[in-house]
This record gives structure tokens, sequence and C-alpha cells, in this order.
């Protein structure tokens, strides 16, 4: 009896031993070493991280992780632009999925097809692979959809409470020019005869992602007024005569408590007010409310930091719980290069999301390791 009493305490203790070894503490620096834009970081199910971005080349590379901090390339696992491809280049935003044992790589690049030679022809594709490092294969003979406009920057939402799979993105500034009091203002003083903007949308997708279901609906777009609250922020662009354009772009979706969170960037992605707000909902197509308390990340030089041009963010949940907010920026260092950034955020009890960034000083993370 005692023999079996202490060969039961013996396996807890290994047990307890195994819990224990899955969660490093880990200390590390934003920026990290990665150069990407439109960052995202997947939790696969072998227990490892893996970061894809848009690089400019024809095509995605991958990093692999296992503790976040120490990043490995794995080299190009999408190759686009070739005789045989529906795109050509500007590969732009890629997130990849785990569903039933296969990887689903979402990305922008523009279309080959281009019968009236448009400058931005952008649509969105979806690649499918066996292991998060490739290699992606097209999984149709052309992009997800067409909706006679130029589109990047898909997100998806898998919805526990509907069933559903939803399909965000981003409609192009191109050719798209809005009326609004800040167009108004923007000619008045003679910066710009009109002011283009891009939205966000949202559709149901077909389950077999090989298109989508019913008409997209619009989620989030700049404001009208010059006296919304979120007028004066997502007008940077324009206000300092930087471009014609107003972004609302890069969103990313996720639910909390019953109550869905997007988050978008708005402004010029190259310049030093690119930058991220977010609105909720209580259904995923709306209709969403922006937050009063936008933007929740942005450049930090005038409290004295050197980072700037925050934006395009995805959140990562651990399996603890614990959430991180995932994006690109610049600093004086990487002059226009954009470089990766993790920093801690949260959902307050009140409901208010809150970003801890940026930040570049050192960070401690207990990240939870292998499978």
């Amino acid at each position: 009896m005692k023999i079996k009493f202490i060969s039961i305490i013996t396996i807890l203790l290994s047990l307890w031993s195994c819990n224990q070894s899955r969660t490093k503490e880990i200390t590390y620096s934003n920026p990290l070493s990665v150069s990407f834009g439109d960052p995202y970081i997947l939790a696969a199910s072998d227990g490892r991280y893996y970061m894809y971005g848009t690089s400019g080349e024809k095509g995605f590379r991958a990093y692999s992780s296992d503790d976040l901090t120490d990043w490995k390339e794995e080299g190009l696992v999408y190759q686009g632009g070739t005789d045989q491809s529906w795109n050509v280049d500007c590969f732009w935003a890629p997130e990849v999925y785990e569903r039933g044992g296969k990887y689903y790589l979402w990305y922008s690049a523009n279309w080959k097809q281009n019968p009236t030679n448009e400058e931005e022809n952008f649509r969105i594709g979806v690649a499918v692979a066996d292991k998060p490092t490739g290699p992606f294969k097209d999984l149709n003979d052309g992009p997800v959809f067409d909706p006679g406009y130029p589109v990047i920057d898909a997100n998806l939402l898998f919805d526990d409470k509907t069933g559903k799979v939803y399909l965000y993105y981003s409609r192009c500034c191109y050719k798209h020019p809005v009326e609004s009091e800040i167009a108004s203002l923007a000619k008045e003083k003679g910066w710009y005869d009109e002011i283009e903007e891009s939205w966000i949308y949202g559709v149901e997708l077909k389950p077999d992602y090989s298109g989508i279901i019913g008409e997209p609906k619009v989620m989030l777009c700049p404001p009208a007024s010059l006296d919304d609250k979120q007028a004066e922020w997502e007008s940077r662009s324009v206000t300092s005569q930087e471009a014609n354009r107003r972004w609302t772009e890069g969103s990313f979706i996720f639910e909390r408590n019953g109550l869905y969170y997007m988050m978008y960037s708005a402004n010029f992605f190259g310049g030093a007010d690119y930058a991220v707000g977010y609105a909720t909902s209580e259904s995923p197509l709306g209709p969403f409310k922006k937050s009063d308390h936008n933007p929740v990340l942005q450049k930090n030089i005038t409290a004295g930091g050197d980072v700037t041009g925050t934006g395009h963010n995805m959140v990562l949940t651990l399996s603890d719980g614990q959430m991180l907010c995932v994006y690109h920026g610049r600093t004086k260092k990487t002059g226009k290069n954009r470089v990766v950034f993790i920093d801690k955020m949260e959902v307050q009890p009140n409901g208010e999301l809150a970003v801890h960034g940026p930040t570049t000083q050192a960070l401690t993370l207990n990240v939870p390791v292998g499978k």
C-alpha cells in the first residue's frame, strides 16, 4: 500500500513538473529582429509560433519560434507571380489559419486579369498547405471573389456563436472619392480637389472558401463630420497634406464576453501617423461603434519616444488567456523599414480595450511553450 501511494505521488509530481515546463519566462525588447509589415503570428497545434508578413517579395516567407523571442527563418512558404498564378505582384498582409489539419494562407495581391489597366487591381486569394511552413498552393484558380473594386487585408472570424465563417476586408481608396466635411475643408484650403477613402467590409464566407454568401456590408469608414470624435486622428494624413486619402484598413476581429471587437488602422501606412483604433458590436456583421478612447495605439514621439507608423495589428491570444498586440512600426534606427513589435494588451473589466504600447524597453512575459 505504501509503495502504491509513493508511486501515485511520483506520477502527480511528474505531471506537475511537465505542466510547469510548458511556461517559459522570457525577456525581450521591441522591435523584434524581423523586418515585416502587416505581421501575423499563428500559434500552431505543434506547440510552435509562426510569423508571416509583407516583405516586398513575390510571395511570403515565414519565421518560427518556440518562445516568441528567438525567430528562425523558414524561407519562402508561398510563391506567387508565376505564369500559372492568378496574381502578379504586391503580395500583402498574409494571415494563416489552422483548420481541420490544414493551413490556409489568406492574402491580397494584384490580379493578372486587368483589361482596363487599373493601377490598383488588388484581390484576395487563399492558399493551402499541410504544414505551417508550406509550401502553400492556391486553393482556387483566381481570387476568392470579385467585388468590382480593389480589395486588400483579409481577416477571418470563425464564429462559435453562429457556426459561420466571416471574411473582412478593406476596399481600397483607389477611385473611391467620398464627400465629407474634411473633403470640403481640403478643397477650401487648396490642398486637394477630392479625398478618396478606404472602407472595411464584412461578409459571410462559404465553408469551402470558394466564394462569399450574400452581399458585403460596410463595417467601418472614416467619419463624415469634423465634429466626430474620430475625425482628428483618422484624418491626419489629409490635414498634414501627406495624401488625399483617408484609410480604414487592416482589420482584426475577435469576440470577448459576447462582444465583437474590431481593431483597425487609419492614415497612410508609410507615414508617422499610422495608428490603431477599435469598434465594438453585438453582431459579427455590425453595426459597429467606434471607441471614444481611440486611438489605442499610435506614435510615441510626442512623449519622448522614437516609434512611429504603428499599425496593421493582430491579436495573439495565448493558451493561458494572455493577449498580445502584434503590429509593425518604425524607429529612428530602422528608418523606413517596418519592423515587428509585440506589446501586452487587455480587455478591461469595463469592456474597454487597452494596448500597452508602443514600447522599446525590456518586457517580461510568461509564454506557453510546447504542446
